[in-house]
């Protein structure tokens, strides 16, 4: 409401002088596309909330300050978890409300707000998506510290929840365990505009040496039951079930809601050769090459946690390997770990700014995201100039998802331009778009801009600009018809 009001106050302000630009046959270029993503981990307080001790003015003013940071080096996509151990961070769940938020499990924010939808509109604000982040089957954290409340899964439902090493683990072989997880999905697609919702590499836990994971008695069942497979097969079909149910349930939703995997960056060592490490397949019976191939997501992330000289886990050979196992033609988005640029590991920040450079010679990716935010907002060791004026020196606009539709949105309506210190554009807002792609040209180079679709209107630089051209943004990343205009 404050934008609209300020463009109104602007419009009013230049109408005695102003100089009406006409409309013009003009075709823009394609602008920059770029996925440009940063993870936000609720969970032990690592980025948002800083701490589970702070007031709600407080968690408001990091929220803001974190999108405002991420604006302020044209990021344009927000991966916030918001389910981190069988809680919440978001209003009217049937899960507790998560203790890494208000210090206890269960305990609501005090004055009342809803994070989630916070979240969404300072992002979309700023022309920035909001991806939901969700762990499905972690149900306590060894951070946490005060008892779970009776609502959560592990009094309401002891049966679902297993003790696994430091943690309290809902059972992936359980349907009903995996119905809990896909109706907290359901129920965030259906409640509140997300533009994706997003899972990261955990499934069944990561094994704790000689100690196996306490499912027997469900494993026992399914071959009693006349089940065939082995246990290790059988974890795995149980995991491939749940990554394509959950890709089908939000697409029964809402079709235009991209669906992100972030699995642990080696499917199996050897894969590409030379590859060693920890074996996802085996060990997490995460078999994401399958979903990748069988296209159960619109976005792959695998986590690329090595530097690019990695003698053991070379970043380039990997990523290759990944945009190779993309026979389904989803978008290769790889994780880089901006983390380890603070602590013990030491990186030097030129190495994310180089792994960026890298990404973007490989036709087959698509962006990255970087784990996490707190390395921009704190600026790990001169990491966020390095960003703003190397890596994301101008905007860009998030690729097209073709599996998130594919009809083109209308032409904008009462597109219309006043000029007199500033330019000061403005449209009718749209019913369905988001945001609106405003490209500026100043003699052959054009400069572009993501608005909030629904401000009605961006003020910007007159300097020697000699055309203006709008056109909406579809959910899925597509653009409308061009609306240009000049003097």
């Amino acid at each position: 409401m404050r934008l609209l009001a300020s463009l109104a106050f602007m419009i009013v302000q230049v109408a005695s002088a102003q100089v009406a630009w006409k409309p013009a046959d003009l075709a823009p270029p394609e602008p920059p596309r770029e996925f440009r993503g940063a993870w936000v981990a609720s969970v032990a307080n690592i980025d948002w909330p800083s701490s589970r001790e702070l007031t709600v003015a407080q968690q408001q003013e990091e929220l803001k300050a974190i999108v405002a940071a991420a604006a302020a080096h044209r990021l344009n996509v927000l991966v916030v978890q918001i389910r981190t151990a069988g809680d919440a961070l978001y209003a009217n769940s049937p899960e507790p409300w998560s203790e890494f938020l208000t210090g206890e499990s269960g305990k609501a924010p005090d004055p009342a707000y809803d994070p989630l939808a916070m979240w969404i509109d300072e992002c979309h604000a700023k022309g920035i998506e909001l991806h939901a982040w969700f762990n499905p089957f972690r149900a306590r954290h060894f951070e946490s510290k005060k008892p779970d409340a009776a609502a959560h899964v592990s009094n309401a439902r002891p049966d679902l929840v297993v003790d696994y090493g430091k943690y309290k683990w809902m059972d992936p072989g359980s349907e009903e365990a995996q119905q809990r997880a896909l109706d907290a999905v359901r129920d965030v697609v259906t409640r509140y505009d997300v533009d994706g919702v997003h899972i990261d590499d955990y499934f069944y836990p990561y094994p704790e040496k000689n100690v196996p994971f306490p499912d027997a008695a469900r494993f026992d069942a399914y071959v009693k039951g006349g089940g065939t497979l082995s246990l290790e097969d059988w974890r795995r079909d149980r995991i491939n079930t749940f990554v394509r149910s959950l890709h089908d349930s939000v697409k029964a939703i809402k079709p235009h809601v991209k669906v992100g995997v972030s699995p642990f960056g080696i499917w199996r060592p050897g894969n590409p050769e030379g590859v060693a490490g920890f074996d996802a397949f085996a060990n997490l019976y995460a078999d994401s090459r399958h979903w990748l191939e069988q296209g159960w997501m619109d976005y792959c992330s695998p986590q690329l946690y090595w530097k690019i000289s990695a003698p053991k886990q070379p970043f380039a050979p990997l990523l290759d390997w990944w945009i190779a196992a993309n026979k389904a033609g989803r978008l290769i988005v790889p994780g880089l770990n901006a983390s380890k640029i603070d602590g013990d590991a030491g990186w030097d920040p030129s190495e994310i700014v180089d792994q960026i450079n890298l990404v973007r010679t490989r036709p087959g990716a698509s962006g990255v995201i970087q784990f996490s935010v707190k390395a921009i907002t704190r600026n790990y060791k001169g990491l966020s100039p390095l960003l703003a004026t190397q890596a994301y020196p101008s905007p860009a606009f998030t690729p097209l998802f073709a599996t998130c539709g594919d009809a083109a949105p209308p032409p904008l309506e009462g597109v219309e331009v006043s000029l007199e210190k500033s330019l000061v554009v403005t449209w009718k807002p749209p019913s369905q778009e988001r945001f609106i792609a405003a490209g500026v040209r100043r003699g052959d180079a054009w400069e572009w801009h993501v608005a909030p679709a629904a401000a009605g209107g961006i003020e910007l630089d007159a300097t020697n600009a000699d055309a203006v051209a709008l056109a909406a943004v579809g959910r899925g990343g597509r653009l409308g018809p061009w609306q240009s205009l000049m003097p």
